[in-house]
């Protein structure tokens, strides 16, 4: 599933060149790393309690907008649902697309946003372009 995840958001970028940030990274960096692989993309990770040197330390509920200066595409994984609306707020102010993968089964918390269900091979995730 995570292979799946990954490939999407290689495919949705193809060769162009863009800016992704990855939203409350946490622990889990599976992702990020397969990401940080292709040259044509800028990678940053932030976390309000970041894990190592490689996150930047941001609160997404006040965000500092100049992190996300020029950022393409904002994802994020198993965000809290109380944060999600915050993360729909952050991808309208800096037009970018955004992407949660949500737990399994979790309702999202994005009211008065009808976010795209996206099935891809064994990922499912919600999209807002």
């Amino acid at each position: 599933m995570w292979q799946d995840f990954g490939e999407y958001i290689l495919n949705e970028i193809g060769e162009r060149n863009v800016k992704i940030a990855e939203i409350a990274v946490g622990k889990f960096d599976m992702i990020c790393d397969m990401l940080s692989e292709r040259e044509n993309i800028t990678l940053i990770k932030t976390d309000i309690s970041p894990a190592n040197e490689s996150v930047i330390k941001d609160d997404i509920t006040n965000p500092n907008l100049d992190l996300y200066r020029d950022v393409d595409i904002i994802y994020s994984i198993r965000p809290p649902s109380e944060l999600q609306p915050h993360l729909v707020n952050l991808s309208r102010k800096i037009n970018a697309m955004l992407i949660i993968k949500p737990l399994t089964g979790e309702d999202l918390n994005t009211p008065k946003v009808n976010m795209q269900l996206k099935n891809y091979k064994k990922a499912s995730f919600y999209i807002l372009r």
